[in-house]
């Protein structure tokens, strides 16, 4: 299992958290919990010392929030997928943290064994929106995000296009069209380029917007 362990990093400005999380997730035998950080700050330092799979991000914390450590962290071209963690009453805090980039959110109120779940499944190139979060994200896209062009993807690239918003990763999106994973990880790209698209999330949305989800 060792070459399979999700690396993962903890930012919140509550310690109390940051022990519980790290408790519950140290006994997962596939999670190994690398690091944690107090702020935005030392969360995106730490990012770039450790290089975990995952981090799990509060959003509200002193000096730079989640939001700004996400941009921070892209415009660094970090790899790691970020989950953040909110409460259901910070949509409005929700939404611009994925449009910088998060790959999904969970309630601060999770199920253990949900967050864990959570995990893995960004980790394995999911996206994770909440009817409610998707809805936001879309009345924002219709007030001016760049649309691209559907005429411009091809057949197999609508194909792909349609299981990103499925949810699939691209390991899945692989078997299921009989593809290597490197061609898949091209049609993505070209995708998100053809569509002036920033990541999966905001193709997933594009897909749903235009009706090309399955």
């Amino acid at each position: 299992m060792a070459d399979r362990t999700i690396r993962v990093l903890l930012v919140d400005d509550h310690q109390v958290v940051r022990r519980g999380l790290r408790t519950f997730l140290e006994i997962q035998d596939d999670i190994e919990v690398v690091g944690e950080a107090s702020d935005g700050a030392e969360g995106v330092a730490r990012a770039e010392e450790l290089g975990p799979d995952v981090v799990l991000m509060d959003v509200k914390m002193p000096g730079m929030d989640g939001v700004e450590a996400l941009r921070a962290l892209r415009a660094a071209d970090n790899p790691a997928k970020v989950l953040v963690v909110t409460s259901f009453t910070e949509q409005r805090t929700v939404v611009p943290a994925l449009r910088a980039g998060a790959a999904g959110y969970v309630y601060k109120d999770v199920d253990p064994e949900a967050l864990a779940g959570a995990i893995r499944s960004v980790h394995a190139g999911h996206v994770l929106l909440q009817p409610e979060v998707a809805g936001a994200l879309l009345a924002q896209e219709e007030n001016g995000a760049p649309q691209g062009r559907a005429g411009s993807l091809t057949d197999r690239e609508r194909e792909v296009l349609g299981l990103i918003a499925d949810g699939r990763s691209n390991r899945e999106i692989a078997r299921a069209l009989v593809l290597s994973e490197k061609t898949v990880k091209t049609h993505v790209s070209n995708i998100l380029m053809k569509l002036d698209l920033a990541d999966r999330t905001q193709a997933a949305l594009w897909a749903v917007r235009h009706g090309v989800a399955g």
